[in-house]
């Protein structure tokens, strides 16, 4: 189901100028029902190639998004208790923090790192797997396995491996954190200690204790936790009297006058002249022709693809560099572009998934109202592979008493190895964030019987319990026997694509 974009009309009267590009973006609004409470933003784009954070547990180094703006770019990184260094020599807990509040960062000046002031940008939640990081002195830190504190060898993430795909600088028992160790309870706020308080703010202060703040143990909790992160002036600030780094996903949209909530999922900015730039960016002697993979942030066929015809240009760009790449969708109007896919696919490796969650009628139109028809994927995911394109299936998400029933798995299975799919992926539901509540609101109205269900499951945070997921995941494995398809069952934290497939994430549920 494609939006006729001649019966539709579009305003694009308003102007705004978005900080870091020369040119005022043209606003448009347009008259559809996927495109309610969105306003888009035509920009410029100086650089459309992404690097994809060290941190990232997928195997490619590149991205791009033609479209800025998403529901799914978040990385949560502490405990809500953690205690943050505040600008007045205070501490607080991090989920007590707010927006504009002044804290402490840090800042290199020449050999030394030294302590000073900023300000909380942006500030966020969700439920995710954690670790306990317990050091010496009896500091405990909780956080996600891809947070990174700041140690005498540099930012290491608090969990890694030494070789494969998640290869990374991590944490050990050998690694002693940068800090100024343990607080200690605020002194009276006199005369004497204000006027040492700002001598210390005008000499600064170094990063340097000599607290024992090598780390003695790495513990996973075992089920996912509540965590929050933040976003500060300069990309840190003290947890626990510990240097750590926080998230730059979701913030930056704050650099562009939105905030990152709900802006982030409702103003989008289109990078218009991504076709042309790309070119260039491709062009480059400094450029090694590594793996791009299209659709881990965004969809770049999301259904305003259609007016703006982005990733035609992107793909001439791709073929004509010969540069490997991949493609994430949850619409078959990829299909348009498939001559040029396969000229790709002439010259470098290529590869595509499409999302689809359901067969079930009842099911997609409760949960996807306004997504391309899921048979219509199913003949995408076809006509790719007749055409010699390997194209794999998504399941994404399932949803406990909605689509995972046998009567409803069993045919999509059966149709995707049909369609000749040369992978299944199947991704339990996770319920992140503001996504939570939408979720949980609609199920009172279409689903009233299945409330409580869902308030027992993931009564401990985004994700269903291990043997819930586990349950999901053996449906998908029953029926792909084939050694063609490639399976996991739970959420995308726990799934790791392979090189030169995309990244298994959990598409919009609305």
């Amino acid at each position: 189901m494609f939006v006729r974009w001649d019966s539709l009309t579009s305003d694009a009267q308003e102007q705004r100028r978005l900080p870091g590009y020369r040119d005022a973006a043209t606003v448009r609004r347009f008259d559809a029902p996927e495109a309610l409470d969105m306003r888009f933003y035509e920009v410029h784009a100086k650089s459309v190639l992404n690097r994809v954070p060290e941190k990232s547990r997928m195997p490619f180094r590149w991205s791009i998004n033609p479209y800025r703006g998403c529901s799914h770019a978040c990385r949560y990184c502490v405990s809500p208790d953690t205690e943050i260094l505040l600008g007045d020599g205070t501490t607080s807990a991090v989920s007590e923090l707010t927006v504009g509040e002044a804290i402490y960062g840090t800042n290199r000046d020449g050999k030394y790192r030294r302590l000073i002031r900023t300000s909380v940008l942006a500030k966020w939640s969700t439920t995710k797997p954690a670790y306990r990081v317990v050091l010496e002195d009896g500091t405990e830190l909780v956080a996600s396995g891809d947070h990174r504190f700041l140690t005498d060898r540099g930012w290491k993430h608090v969990t890694g491996a030494e070789h494969g795909p998640e290869q990374r600088p991590h944490l050990t028992l050998k690694s002693k954190l940068m800090g100024v160790g343990a607080f200690v309870p605020a002194p009276v706020q006199s005369a004497d200690y204000r006027r040492g308080y700002l001598c210390g703010l005008i000499r600064g202060r170094a990063v340097k204790t000599a607290a024992r703040l090598r780390v003695v143990a790495i513990e996973p909790l075992g089920e996912p936790v509540d965590l929050i992160d933040i976003t500060t002036g300069t990309g840190d600030f003290i947890a626990n009297g510990v240097v750590s780094h926080n998230c730059f996903a979701r913030p930056t949209h704050t650099y562009l006058d939105f905030n990152a909530g709900r802006d982030f999922e409702r103003e989008i900015v289109v990078k218009v002249n991504a076709p042309e730039v790309l070119r260039a960016e491709l062009a480059r002697p400094s450029w090694k022709r590594e793996h791009v993979a299209l659709g881990t942030n965004t969809d770049p066929y999301q259904w305003v693809e259609k007016r703006y015809q982005l990733m035609m240009g992107i793909w001439e760009a791709l073929r004509d560099a010969a540069n490997p790449c991949s493609v994430l969708t949850k619409s078959p109007l990829l299909l348009r572009d498939l001559d040029l896919m396969l000229e790709i696919a002439a010259r470098t490796s290529f590869s595509a998934c499409l999302s689809i969650p359901t067969l079930d009628e009842k099911a997609w139109r409760e949960t996807e109202p306004h997504t391309p028809h899921p048979k219509a994927r199913l003949e995408a995911v076809a006509e790719l592979n007749r055409a010699g394109i390997p194209t794999g299936v998504l399941i994404a998400p399932l949803m406990p008493g909605i689509n995972d029933s046998p009567r409803q798995l069993e045919p999509l299975l059966e149709k995707a190895r049909e369609a000749g799919a040369t992978n299944i992926n199947g991704v339990a539901l996770h319920l992140r964030g503001e996504v939570r509540q939408v979720f949980m609101d609609w199920m009172k109205e279409a689903r009233p019987e299945l409330v409580e269900r869902y308030r027992d499951l993931y009564k401990r945070g985004a994700y269903a319990p291990a043997e819930e997921r586990e349950r999901l995941s053996a449906l998908v494995r029953r029926k792909g026997k084939s050694r063609a398809f490639r399976l996991t069952g739970h959420g995308a934290a726990d799934d790791t694509p392979v090189e030169g497939e995309p990244a298994t994430l959990q598409p919009s549920l609305f």
